[in-house]
Protein backbone atom coordinates (compact mmCIF):
# COMPACT_ATOMS: atom_id res chain seq x y z
CA UNK A 1 0.00 0.00 0.00
CA UNK A 2 1.37 3.54 -0.86
CA UNK A 3 1.31 6.49 0.65
CA UNK A 4 -0.87 9.66 0.93
CA UNK A 5 1.31 10.99 -1.78
CA UNK A 6 0.05 8.27 -4.17
CA UNK A 7 -2.97 8.82 -6.06
CA UNK A 8 -5.62 5.72 -7.54
CA UNK A 9 -5.42 6.17 -10.98
CA UNK A 10 -8.25 4.19 -11.60
CA UNK A 11 -11.44 6.94 -11.07
CA UNK A 12 -9.08 9.64 -13.31
CA UNK A 13 -9.36 10.62 -16.94
CA UNK A 14 -7.62 10.04 -20.09
CA UNK A 15 -4.19 8.91 -20.13
CA UNK A 16 -1.46 10.90 -21.44
CA UNK A 17 -0.67 9.99 -25.51
CA UNK A 18 2.29 10.37 -27.88
CA UNK A 19 3.18 8.70 -30.71
CA UNK A 20 6.21 6.15 -30.83
CA UNK A 21 7.85 5.21 -33.74
CA UNK A 22 9.28 1.88 -34.07
CA UNK A 23 12.51 1.27 -35.64
CA UNK A 24 13.57 -1.70 -34.07
CA UNK A 25 11.08 -3.46 -37.05
CA UNK A 26 9.85 -7.20 -37.12
CA UNK A 27 13.52 -8.61 -35.88
CA UNK A 28 12.01 -7.72 -32.21
CA UNK A 29 10.21 -11.30 -32.34
CA UNK A 30 7.22 -10.92 -30.49
CA UNK A 31 4.11 -10.79 -32.58
CA UNK A 32 2.70 -7.64 -31.53
CA UNK A 33 5.74 -5.82 -32.09
CA UNK A 34 5.74 -7.87 -35.99
CA UNK A 35 2.12 -5.89 -35.93
CA UNK A 36 2.81 -2.52 -35.39
CA UNK A 37 5.70 -2.53 -37.55
CA UNK A 38 3.40 -3.37 -40.46
CA UNK A 39 0.64 -0.81 -39.11
CA UNK A 40 3.31 1.82 -39.38
CA UNK A 41 4.95 0.57 -42.20
CA UNK A 42 1.24 0.72 -44.06
CA UNK A 43 -0.17 4.22 -45.63
CA UNK A 44 -2.15 5.97 -42.55
CA UNK A 45 0.67 5.10 -40.26
CA UNK A 46 -1.29 4.11 -37.14
CA UNK A 47 -0.58 2.13 -34.01
CA UNK A 48 -3.31 -0.43 -33.58
CA UNK A 49 -2.09 -2.34 -30.78
CA UNK A 50 -0.66 0.40 -27.81
CA UNK A 51 0.06 -2.07 -25.39
CA UNK A 52 1.70 -3.74 -23.75
CA UNK A 53 4.80 -1.87 -25.09
CA UNK A 54 4.13 1.91 -25.67
CA UNK A 55 1.34 3.07 -23.25
CA UNK A 56 0.62 2.09 -19.30
CA UNK A 57 -2.42 0.28 -19.32
CA UNK A 58 -4.96 1.78 -16.52
CA UNK A 59 -5.25 -1.26 -13.81
CA UNK A 60 -7.26 -1.72 -10.71
CA UNK A 61 -6.97 -2.32 -7.43
CA UNK A 62 -3.49 -2.95 -6.14
CA UNK A 63 -2.04 -1.99 -9.80
CA UNK A 64 -4.39 0.40 -10.28
CA UNK A 65 -1.71 3.30 -9.33
CA UNK A 66 0.97 1.56 -11.23
CA UNK A 67 1.96 3.02 -14.85
CA UNK A 68 4.14 0.11 -16.24
CA UNK A 69 6.34 1.36 -19.17
CA UNK A 70 7.14 -2.36 -20.46
CA UNK A 71 10.29 -2.11 -22.73
CA UNK A 72 10.07 -3.61 -26.13
CA UNK A 73 13.24 -6.34 -27.28
CA UNK A 74 15.81 -4.49 -29.76
CA UNK A 75 16.39 -6.77 -32.61
CA UNK A 76 15.71 -9.85 -30.81
CA UNK A 77 17.51 -8.67 -27.81
CA UNK A 78 16.54 -7.79 -24.43
CA UNK A 79 17.93 -4.17 -23.73
CA UNK A 80 16.14 -3.71 -20.45
CA UNK A 81 18.81 -3.89 -17.86
CA UNK A 82 21.51 -5.20 -20.20
CA UNK A 83 24.89 -4.87 -19.15
CA UNK A 84 28.16 -3.02 -20.82
CA UNK A 85 29.27 -6.50 -21.40
CA UNK A 86 26.61 -8.07 -22.55
CA UNK A 87 26.48 -5.43 -25.16
CA UNK A 88 29.73 -5.86 -25.97
CA UNK A 89 29.01 -9.18 -26.65
CA UNK A 90 26.13 -9.36 -28.95
CA UNK A 91 28.07 -6.58 -30.86
CA UNK A 92 30.89 -8.73 -31.58
CA UNK A 93 28.89 -11.83 -32.17
CA UNK A 94 26.86 -9.33 -34.83
CA UNK A 95 23.46 -9.55 -33.32
CA UNK A 96 23.40 -5.65 -32.14
CA UNK A 97 25.55 -2.85 -33.66
CA UNK A 98 26.49 0.24 -32.29
CA UNK A 99 23.79 2.19 -34.45
CA UNK A 100 21.01 -0.30 -33.42
CA UNK A 101 21.67 0.59 -29.99
CA UNK A 102 20.99 4.07 -29.73
CA UNK A 103 18.06 3.73 -31.91
CA UNK A 104 16.70 1.06 -29.37
CA UNK A 105 17.46 3.72 -26.33
CA UNK A 106 15.97 6.93 -28.38
CA UNK A 107 12.63 4.45 -28.79
CA UNK A 108 12.74 4.01 -24.79
CA UNK A 109 13.46 7.94 -24.59
CA UNK A 110 10.46 8.59 -26.66
CA UNK A 111 8.37 6.00 -24.87
CA UNK A 112 9.00 7.71 -21.16
CA UNK A 113 10.57 10.76 -21.43
CA UNK A 114 7.53 12.79 -21.63
CA UNK A 115 6.81 11.56 -18.30
CA UNK A 116 10.06 11.64 -16.50
CA UNK A 117 11.89 14.61 -18.01
CA UNK A 118 15.25 12.93 -17.11
CA UNK A 119 17.11 13.83 -20.92
CA UNK A 120 17.95 17.71 -20.76
CA UNK A 121 18.44 17.35 -24.71
CA UNK A 122 19.58 14.45 -27.22
CA UNK A 123 22.82 15.03 -29.54
CA UNK A 124 22.62 15.51 -32.67
CA UNK A 125 25.32 14.05 -33.78
CA UNK A 126 24.88 10.54 -31.71
CA UNK A 127 23.68 8.21 -34.99
CA UNK A 128 26.86 9.69 -36.98
CA UNK A 129 29.14 9.04 -34.07
CA UNK A 130 27.76 5.51 -33.46
CA UNK A 131 28.12 4.85 -37.04
CA UNK A 132 31.89 5.62 -37.12
CA UNK A 133 32.68 3.44 -33.92
CA UNK A 134 31.05 0.64 -35.96
CA UNK A 135 33.03 0.96 -39.16
CA UNK A 136 35.88 0.78 -36.33
CA UNK A 137 34.66 -2.62 -34.86
CA UNK A 138 33.90 -3.94 -38.65
CA UNK A 139 37.60 -3.10 -39.28
CA UNK A 140 39.08 -4.85 -36.58
CA UNK A 141 39.16 -1.79 -33.70
CA UNK A 142 37.73 -1.76 -30.76
CA UNK A 143 39.11 0.81 -27.94
CA UNK A 144 37.88 -0.83 -24.89
CA UNK A 145 35.06 -1.94 -23.00
CA UNK A 146 33.04 1.46 -23.74
CA UNK A 147 33.04 1.22 -27.34
CA UNK A 148 30.30 2.03 -28.93
CA UNK A 149 28.43 2.19 -25.07
CA UNK A 150 26.05 4.84 -25.50
CA UNK A 151 26.11 7.65 -22.14
CA UNK A 152 24.38 10.95 -21.63
CA UNK A 153 26.00 13.48 -19.01
CA UNK A 154 24.41 15.75 -16.28
CA UNK A 155 24.06 19.70 -18.07
CA UNK A 156 26.36 20.96 -16.17
CA UNK A 157 29.65 19.00 -17.27
CA UNK A 158 30.72 20.75 -20.94
CA UNK A 159 30.50 19.05 -24.36
CA UNK A 160 31.90 20.91 -27.13
CA UNK A 161 29.10 19.77 -29.74
CA UNK A 162 26.46 20.83 -30.86
CA UNK A 163 24.31 20.53 -26.99
CA UNK A 164 23.81 23.27 -24.96
CA UNK A 165 25.87 22.84 -21.21
CA UNK A 166 23.54 25.41 -19.45
CA UNK A 167 22.99 23.55 -15.61
CA UNK A 168 19.41 23.85 -16.38
CA UNK A 169 19.55 27.80 -16.51
CA UNK A 170 18.19 29.86 -19.44
CA UNK A 171 21.05 32.44 -18.40
CA UNK A 172 23.79 30.18 -20.36
CA UNK A 173 21.50 28.88 -23.34
CA UNK A 174 23.30 29.92 -26.35
CA UNK A 175 26.61 30.22 -24.68
CA UNK A 176 29.53 28.23 -26.24
CA UNK A 177 31.92 26.12 -24.33
CA UNK A 178 36.15 26.19 -25.23
CA UNK A 179 36.14 22.41 -24.82
CA UNK A 180 35.29 19.58 -23.92
CA UNK A 181 35.11 18.82 -20.31
CA UNK A 182 37.98 16.78 -19.25
CA UNK A 183 36.11 13.48 -18.33
CA UNK A 184 33.76 13.85 -21.55
CA UNK A 185 37.10 13.89 -23.19
CA UNK A 186 38.37 10.69 -22.03
CA UNK A 187 34.92 8.55 -22.62
CA UNK A 188 34.80 10.21 -26.61
CA UNK A 189 38.68 8.51 -26.24
CA UNK A 190 37.22 5.18 -24.88
CA UNK A 191 34.59 5.29 -27.71
CA UNK A 192 31.79 5.81 -25.87
CA UNK A 193 28.88 7.47 -27.15
CA UNK A 194 27.36 10.39 -25.89
CA UNK A 195 23.78 10.53 -26.83
CA UNK A 196 22.88 13.54 -24.96
CA UNK A 197 22.73 15.39 -20.94
CA UNK A 198 20.55 14.92 -18.75
CA UNK A 199 18.23 17.15 -16.55
CA UNK A 200 19.19 18.69 -12.98
CA UNK A 201 18.58 20.64 -10.22
CA UNK A 202 19.03 23.97 -11.97
CA UNK A 203 22.82 25.02 -10.83
CA UNK A 204 23.42 21.60 -9.12
CA UNK A 205 21.70 23.25 -6.07
CA UNK A 206 23.62 26.13 -5.18
CA UNK A 207 20.75 28.21 -6.15
CA UNK A 208 18.59 28.28 -3.42
CA UNK A 209 17.72 26.23 -0.08
CA UNK A 210 14.52 25.51 -0.89
CA UNK A 211 13.64 24.24 -3.91
CA UNK A 212 11.62 21.48 -6.14
CA UNK A 213 14.87 18.59 -5.79
CA UNK A 214 15.30 18.16 -9.65
CA UNK A 215 14.04 21.26 -11.12
CA UNK A 216 15.11 23.35 -13.82
CA UNK A 217 13.79 26.31 -15.80
CA UNK A 218 15.36 25.08 -18.90
CA UNK A 219 14.67 21.42 -18.14
CA UNK A 220 11.16 21.16 -16.10
CA UNK A 221 10.91 19.02 -13.10
CA UNK A 222 12.87 15.32 -13.66
CA UNK A 223 10.84 12.35 -12.10
CA UNK A 224 11.80 9.21 -10.41
CA UNK A 225 10.51 6.23 -12.24
CA UNK A 226 9.58 4.55 -9.01
CA UNK A 227 7.53 7.21 -7.67
CA UNK A 228 6.74 10.42 -9.71
CA UNK A 229 5.04 12.26 -6.94
CA UNK A 230 8.21 12.28 -4.80
CA UNK A 231 11.99 13.44 -4.66
CA UNK A 232 13.57 12.11 -7.48
CA UNK A 233 17.56 12.43 -5.53
CA UNK A 234 19.20 15.01 -6.65
CA UNK A 235 20.77 16.91 -8.04
CA UNK A 236 22.07 14.70 -10.47
CA UNK A 237 18.27 13.97 -10.81
CA UNK A 238 18.32 13.10 -14.41
CA UNK A 239 21.32 11.42 -14.20
CA UNK A 240 20.04 8.82 -12.09
CA UNK A 241 16.43 8.47 -13.41
CA UNK A 242 17.46 7.81 -16.91
CA UNK A 243 19.81 4.91 -16.03
CA UNK A 244 17.53 3.42 -13.73
CA UNK A 245 14.40 3.37 -16.40
CA UNK A 246 16.89 1.89 -18.98
CA UNK A 247 17.03 5.04 -21.32
CA UNK A 248 20.29 4.44 -21.27
CA UNK A 249 23.42 2.38 -20.20
CA UNK A 250 25.17 4.68 -17.85
CA UNK A 251 25.27 8.30 -17.08
CA UNK A 252 27.72 11.38 -15.51
CA UNK A 253 26.94 12.75 -12.40
CA UNK A 254 28.77 15.61 -10.07
CA UNK A 255 28.42 16.19 -6.52
CA UNK A 256 29.46 18.44 -4.00
CA UNK A 257 27.58 16.97 -1.24
CA UNK A 258 25.50 14.23 -2.20
CA UNK A 259 24.99 14.88 -5.69
CA UNK A 260 25.71 11.32 -6.96
CA UNK A 261 25.19 9.21 -4.22
CA UNK A 262 21.90 10.84 -3.30
CA UNK A 263 19.87 10.26 -6.80
CA UNK A 264 21.63 6.66 -7.23
CA UNK A 265 20.33 5.19 -4.01
CA UNK A 266 17.24 6.72 -4.49
CA UNK A 267 17.06 4.99 -7.78
CA UNK A 268 17.86 2.02 -7.31
CA UNK A 269 21.75 2.10 -8.81
CA UNK A 270 25.19 1.75 -8.52
CA UNK A 271 26.63 5.50 -7.35
CA UNK A 272 30.25 5.75 -7.10
CA UNK A 273 31.53 8.70 -6.09
CA UNK A 274 35.71 9.23 -6.20
CA UNK A 275 37.94 10.99 -3.98
CA UNK A 276 37.99 14.56 -4.98
CA UNK A 277 40.63 15.38 -7.28
CA UNK A 278 40.63 11.63 -8.81
CA UNK A 279 37.90 13.06 -11.51
CA UNK A 280 38.89 16.26 -13.53
CA UNK A 281 36.43 18.85 -13.01
CA UNK A 282 37.78 20.97 -15.28
CA UNK A 283 35.00 21.92 -17.79
CA UNK A 284 32.22 21.62 -15.43
CA UNK A 285 29.90 24.25 -14.12
CA UNK A 286 31.63 24.88 -10.35
CA UNK A 287 29.95 25.02 -6.81
CA UNK A 288 33.45 24.59 -4.69
CA UNK A 289 36.80 23.36 -6.18
CA UNK A 290 37.02 21.75 -2.37
CA UNK A 291 34.40 19.24 -2.50
CA UNK A 292 33.19 19.27 -6.31
CA UNK A 293 33.89 15.33 -7.63
CA UNK A 294 32.48 13.76 -10.99
CA UNK A 295 31.01 9.98 -10.74
CA UNK A 296 29.01 7.79 -12.38
CA UNK A 297 25.91 5.94 -11.98
CA UNK A 298 25.07 3.26 -13.58
CA UNK A 299 22.96 -0.58 -12.49
CA UNK A 300 25.46 -2.86 -11.94
CA UNK A 301 29.05 -2.26 -9.79
CA UNK A 302 31.01 -3.83 -12.77
CA UNK A 303 29.57 -0.85 -15.09
CA UNK A 304 29.82 1.55 -12.93
CA UNK A 305 33.47 0.59 -12.36
CA UNK A 306 33.76 0.47 -16.30
CA UNK A 307 32.54 4.35 -16.73
CA UNK A 308 35.17 5.18 -13.91
CA UNK A 309 37.70 3.54 -15.55
CA UNK A 310 36.95 5.80 -18.42
CA UNK A 311 37.19 9.46 -16.55
CA UNK A 312 39.96 8.95 -13.52
CA UNK A 313 43.25 10.01 -14.21
CA UNK A 314 45.65 13.46 -14.21
CA UNK A 315 44.43 16.94 -15.96
CA UNK A 316 46.56 19.43 -15.88
CA UNK A 317 43.79 22.14 -15.81
CA UNK A 318 42.21 20.58 -12.57
CA UNK A 319 45.42 20.28 -10.33
CA UNK A 320 43.72 18.78 -7.55
CA UNK A 321 44.22 15.51 -9.83
CA UNK A 322 47.83 15.93 -10.16
CA UNK A 323 48.64 14.34 -6.72
CA UNK A 324 45.83 11.45 -6.86
CA UNK A 325 46.70 8.12 -6.39
CA UNK A 326 45.39 5.47 -8.30
CA UNK A 327 46.41 2.05 -10.15
CA UNK A 328 48.05 1.98 -13.50
CA UNK A 329 45.20 -0.45 -14.44
CA UNK A 330 42.27 0.69 -13.73
CA UNK A 331 39.79 -0.66 -11.02
CA UNK A 332 38.10 -3.17 -12.85
CA UNK A 333 40.78 -5.73 -11.63
CA UNK A 334 39.75 -4.92 -8.43
CA UNK A 335 36.10 -6.45 -9.18
CA UNK A 336 35.22 -9.39 -7.04
CA UNK A 337 32.72 -11.97 -5.84
CA UNK A 338 31.31 -13.10 -2.67
CA UNK A 339 34.02 -14.86 -1.92
CA UNK A 340 35.94 -11.83 -1.06
CA UNK A 341 33.82 -10.96 1.83
CA UNK A 342 35.40 -13.52 3.87
CA UNK A 343 37.86 -12.06 6.16
CA UNK A 344 36.50 -8.44 5.85
CA UNK A 345 35.55 -6.40 8.73
CA UNK A 346 33.17 -3.79 8.06
CA UNK A 347 31.78 -1.06 10.84
CA UNK A 348 28.39 0.45 11.49
CA UNK A 349 28.51 3.91 12.78
CA UNK A 350 25.32 3.64 14.76
CA UNK A 351 25.14 6.66 16.79
CA UNK A 352 26.85 8.57 14.06
CA UNK A 353 24.14 7.80 11.24
CA UNK A 354 22.09 4.92 11.60
CA UNK A 355 20.04 5.87 14.50
CA UNK A 356 18.41 8.46 11.63
CA UNK A 357 17.13 5.60 9.84
CA UNK A 358 13.62 4.86 9.51
CA UNK A 359 12.71 1.51 11.80
CA UNK A 360 11.45 0.21 8.40
CA UNK A 361 15.08 1.31 6.56
CA UNK A 362 17.05 -0.35 9.74
CA UNK A 363 15.07 -3.46 9.21
CA UNK A 364 15.44 -3.63 5.96
CA UNK A 365 19.70 -2.79 5.46
CA UNK A 366 20.43 -5.17 8.77
CA UNK A 367 19.10 -7.99 6.25
CA UNK A 368 21.35 -7.22 3.53
CA UNK A 369 24.52 -6.87 6.36
CA UNK A 370 23.26 -10.23 7.92
CA UNK A 371 23.57 -11.19 4.84
CA UNK A 372 26.98 -9.86 4.33
CA UNK A 373 27.91 -11.91 7.78
CA UNK A 374 27.17 -15.47 6.52
CA UNK A 375 29.63 -14.80 4.11
CA UNK A 376 32.57 -14.72 6.33
CA UNK A 377 32.20 -11.30 6.83
CA UNK A 378 32.86 -9.37 10.30
CA UNK A 379 30.41 -6.93 11.66
CA UNK A 380 31.10 -4.56 14.14
CA UNK A 381 28.45 -1.81 15.96
CA UNK A 382 29.57 1.34 17.14
CA UNK A 383 32.57 2.06 15.29
CA UNK A 384 31.79 5.68 15.46
CA UNK A 385 32.76 8.86 13.98
CA UNK A 386 34.13 10.36 17.43
CA UNK A 387 33.29 14.27 17.00
CA UNK A 388 29.92 13.04 15.87
CA UNK A 389 27.81 14.78 17.84
CA UNK A 390 29.36 18.15 17.38
CA UNK A 391 29.57 17.53 13.26
CA UNK A 392 26.32 14.97 12.53
CA UNK A 393 22.87 17.29 12.08
CA UNK A 394 20.12 15.25 14.20
CA UNK A 395 17.86 17.32 12.08
CA UNK A 396 18.98 15.73 8.43
CA UNK A 397 21.28 17.41 5.90
CA UNK A 398 22.35 21.01 6.58
CA UNK A 399 25.00 22.25 4.98
CA UNK A 400 25.28 25.52 7.10
CA UNK A 401 24.99 22.96 10.30
CA UNK A 402 27.49 24.95 11.81
CA UNK A 403 26.15 28.35 11.69
CA UNK A 404 22.64 26.35 12.99
CA UNK A 405 25.07 25.59 15.90
CA UNK A 406 26.52 29.37 16.31
CA UNK A 407 29.75 28.73 14.40
CA UNK A 408 29.87 30.07 11.09
CA UNK A 409 33.52 29.40 11.61
CA UNK A 410 32.88 25.45 11.61
CA UNK A 411 30.56 25.55 8.54
CA UNK A 412 30.34 23.60 5.23
CA UNK A 413 28.78 26.86 3.58
CA UNK A 414 30.92 29.19 4.82
CA UNK A 415 33.54 28.40 2.36
CA UNK A 416 31.20 26.80 -0.18
CA UNK A 417 29.21 29.97 -1.10
CA UNK A 418 32.86 31.68 -1.12
CA UNK A 419 34.36 29.21 -3.46
CA UNK A 420 31.42 29.33 -5.61
CA UNK A 421 31.34 33.22 -6.46
CA UNK A 422 35.31 32.75 -7.47
CA UNK A 423 34.84 29.18 -9.09
CA UNK A 424 31.95 30.76 -11.08
CA UNK A 425 33.54 34.06 -12.54
CA UNK A 426 36.55 31.64 -13.60
CA UNK A 427 34.08 29.34 -15.57
CA UNK A 428 32.29 31.82 -17.11
CA UNK A 429 35.60 33.60 -18.07
CA UNK A 430 36.19 30.94 -20.47
CA UNK A 431 32.98 30.85 -22.56
CA UNK A 432 31.88 32.59 -25.50
CA UNK A 433 28.65 34.36 -26.93
CA UNK A 434 27.41 35.06 -23.63
CA UNK A 435 27.53 38.24 -21.86
CA UNK A 436 27.35 36.10 -18.16
CA UNK A 437 30.43 36.78 -16.67
CA UNK A 438 29.55 36.99 -12.82
CA UNK A 439 27.64 36.13 -10.44
CA UNK A 440 26.14 39.35 -10.17
CA UNK A 441 24.81 38.61 -14.08
CA UNK A 442 22.88 35.83 -13.13
CA UNK A 443 21.27 36.83 -10.23
CA UNK A 444 20.10 39.76 -12.42
CA UNK A 445 19.23 37.25 -15.00
CA UNK A 446 16.88 35.55 -12.25
CA UNK A 447 15.54 38.71 -10.62
CA UNK A 448 14.29 40.22 -14.27
CA UNK A 449 12.85 36.12 -16.08
CA UNK A 450 10.04 35.22 -14.58
CA UNK A 451 10.81 31.39 -15.43
CA UNK A 452 13.76 31.64 -12.78
CA UNK A 453 11.91 32.45 -10.20
CA UNK A 454 14.58 35.15 -8.77
CA UNK A 455 12.31 36.06 -5.85
CA UNK A 456 10.89 34.24 -2.82
CA UNK A 457 7.90 32.74 -3.44
CA UNK A 458 7.70 33.56 -7.19
CA UNK A 459 8.11 30.48 -8.81
CA UNK A 460 6.65 27.06 -7.02
CA UNK A 461 9.87 25.29 -7.91
CA UNK A 462 12.02 27.62 -5.98
CA UNK A 463 10.45 28.94 -2.48
CA UNK A 464 12.92 30.53 -1.54
CA UNK A 465 14.25 32.16 -4.80
CA UNK A 466 17.40 32.43 -5.17
CA UNK A 467 19.18 32.68 -1.54
CA UNK A 468 22.30 30.72 -2.37
CA UNK A 469 23.25 32.82 -5.45
CA UNK A 470 22.76 35.66 -2.70
CA UNK A 471 24.42 34.16 -0.14
CA UNK A 472 27.62 33.41 -2.48
CA UNK A 473 26.91 37.13 -3.54
CA UNK A 474 26.99 38.86 -0.46
CA UNK A 475 30.48 36.65 0.38
CA UNK A 476 32.09 38.05 -2.40
CA UNK A 477 34.14 35.29 -2.69
CA UNK A 478 36.48 37.05 -0.15
CA UNK A 479 38.37 34.10 1.79
CA UNK A 480 39.13 35.42 5.29
CA UNK A 481 39.86 33.81 8.61
CA UNK A 482 36.50 32.35 9.34
CA UNK A 483 36.81 31.00 5.22
CA UNK A 484 39.61 29.33 6.58
CA UNK A 485 38.14 28.45 10.20
CA UNK A 486 35.21 27.02 8.66
CA UNK A 487 37.50 24.71 5.59
CA UNK A 488 40.50 23.78 8.54
CA UNK A 489 37.58 22.54 10.65
CA UNK A 490 35.43 21.01 7.92
CA UNK A 491 38.47 18.87 6.63
CA UNK A 492 39.87 18.15 10.06
CA UNK A 493 36.93 16.84 12.15
CA UNK A 494 35.51 14.72 9.00
CA UNK A 495 38.84 12.94 7.88
CA UNK A 496 41.53 12.23 10.89
CA UNK A 497 38.96 12.85 13.87
CA UNK A 498 35.93 11.70 11.79
CA UNK A 499 36.07 8.34 8.93
CA UNK A 500 39.56 8.09 9.60
CA UNK A 501 39.23 7.44 13.27
CA UNK A 502 36.05 5.37 12.71
CA UNK A 503 37.66 2.87 10.35
CA UNK A 504 40.81 2.72 12.69
CA UNK A 505 38.50 0.98 15.82
CA UNK A 506 39.60 0.24 19.24
CA UNK A 507 43.00 -0.62 17.38
CA UNK A 508 42.00 -2.67 14.43
CA UNK A 509 41.45 -1.55 10.47
CA UNK A 510 38.40 -1.81 9.13
CA UNK A 511 37.69 -2.84 5.20
CA UNK A 512 34.97 0.15 5.13
CA UNK A 513 31.88 1.42 6.98
CA UNK A 514 28.66 0.87 6.22
CA UNK A 515 26.40 3.59 6.20
CA UNK A 516 22.53 4.35 5.16
CA UNK A 517 22.99 6.67 2.23
CA UNK A 518 19.48 7.94 2.84
CA UNK A 519 19.97 9.12 6.16
CA UNK A 520 21.86 12.51 4.18
CA UNK A 521 24.15 13.49 6.88
CA UNK A 522 26.16 10.27 6.07
CA UNK A 523 27.08 11.32 2.73
CA UNK A 524 27.46 14.91 3.69
CA UNK A 525 30.08 14.15 6.23
CA UNK A 526 32.10 12.13 3.06
CA UNK A 527 31.54 14.87 0.82
CA UNK A 528 33.15 17.50 3.58
CA UNK A 529 35.98 14.94 3.71
CA UNK A 530 36.36 14.67 -0.02
CA UNK A 531 36.25 10.73 0.86
CA UNK A 532 34.71 8.05 -1.91
CA UNK A 533 31.46 6.77 -1.14
CA UNK A 534 30.10 3.66 -3.24
CA UNK A 535 26.44 2.87 -2.87
CA UNK A 536 24.10 -0.59 -3.89
CA UNK A 537 20.92 -0.95 -4.37
CA UNK A 538 19.31 -2.61 -0.50
CA UNK A 539 15.40 -1.85 0.00
CA UNK A 540 12.45 -0.10 -0.93
CA UNK A 541 10.49 2.22 0.83
CA UNK A 542 6.50 0.71 1.96
CA UNK A 543 5.34 4.09 1.94
CA UNK A 544 6.44 5.66 -1.31
CA UNK A 545 7.81 2.53 -3.20
CA UNK A 546 10.86 4.50 -3.79
CA UNK A 547 14.14 2.46 -3.51
CA UNK A 548 17.31 3.09 -1.21
CA UNK A 549 21.19 2.22 -0.83
CA UNK A 550 23.49 0.43 1.53
CA UNK A 551 26.94 2.54 1.23
CA UNK A 552 30.22 1.81 2.03
CA UNK A 553 32.40 4.55 3.09
CA UNK A 554 36.67 4.99 2.85
CA UNK A 555 39.46 6.49 3.25
CA UNK A 556 40.68 9.26 0.51
CA UNK A 557 41.78 7.25 -2.50
CA UNK A 558 40.11 3.97 -0.97
CA UNK A 559 37.78 3.28 -4.42
CA UNK A 560 40.25 -0.02 -5.03
CA UNK A 561 39.01 -1.65 -1.92
CA UNK A 562 35.15 0.30 -1.86
CA UNK A 563 34.54 -1.59 -5.39
CA UNK A 564 36.27 -4.88 -4.27
CA UNK A 565 33.90 -5.09 -1.56
CA UNK A 566 30.87 -3.54 -3.07
CA UNK A 567 31.27 -6.11 -5.84
CA UNK A 568 30.86 -8.93 -3.46
CA UNK A 569 28.04 -8.02 -1.96
CA UNK A 570 26.51 -6.87 -4.95
CA UNK A 571 27.36 -10.83 -6.28
CA UNK A 572 25.82 -12.27 -2.73
CA UNK A 573 22.69 -10.52 -3.51
CA UNK A 574 22.47 -11.48 -7.29
CA UNK A 575 23.37 -15.09 -6.30
CA UNK A 576 21.02 -15.53 -2.83
CA UNK A 577 17.64 -15.29 -2.58
CA UNK A 578 17.40 -12.45 -0.76
CA UNK A 579 15.20 -9.62 -2.11
CA UNK A 580 17.05 -6.65 -1.06
CA UNK A 581 18.88 -5.62 -3.95
CA UNK A 582 18.37 -3.68 -7.41
CA UNK A 583 14.24 -3.34 -7.86
CA UNK A 584 12.70 -2.61 -11.40
CA UNK A 585 10.74 0.81 -11.40
CA UNK A 586 6.71 0.84 -11.51
CA UNK A 587 5.98 4.29 -12.41
CA UNK A 588 3.78 4.86 -9.40
CA UNK A 589 1.63 8.06 -9.85
CA UNK A 590 3.05 8.37 -13.38
CA UNK A 591 0.48 10.72 -14.53
CA UNK A 592 0.68 12.61 -11.66
CA UNK A 593 2.83 16.56 -12.22
CA UNK A 594 3.04 17.90 -8.85
CA UNK A 595 5.37 21.12 -8.20
CA UNK A 596 7.06 21.23 -5.78
CA UNK A 597 7.62 17.07 -5.72
CA UNK A 598 7.23 15.68 -2.10
CA UNK A 599 10.12 15.53 -0.04
CA UNK A 600 9.59 12.16 1.15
Amino acid sequence: MLSKWSTSLAAAGAIVAFTVPSIAGPALGSRTQEQNASQLAAPDQTLVSPFPYYFPQLGSGDAANSGQFPMPLCHGFKLEEATIDQLQNAMKNGTLSSVKIVMCYLQRIYQTDAYLRAIMEVNPDFLQIAEALDRERAQGYVRGKLHGIPFIVKDNIASKDKMETTAGSWALLGSVVPRDSHVVSRLRGEGAVLMGHATLSEWADMRSNYYSEGYSARGGQCRSPYNLTVNPGGSSSGSGAAVAANLITFSLGTETDGSVINPAERNALVGIKPTVGLTSRAGVIPESHNQDSVGCLARTVRDATYCLDGIYGQDPRDNYTLVQKAPANGFAQYLATKKALKGAVFGLPWLSFWQYASANQQQQLLEVVKLIKSAGATIINGTELPNHATIVSPDGWNWDYGTTRGYPNESEYTYIKADFYNDIKAYLADLGNTDMVSLEDIVKFNNESGEEGGLPNVHPAFQSGQDGFDASLASKGIMDETYWQALNFCRKSTREDGIDAALHHNGKNLTALLVPPDVAQSIQIAAQAGYPVVTLPAGVNPDTGMPFGLALMGTAWSESTLIRYASAIEDLQLTSKTKYKRTSPKYFSYREKNLPVNNV
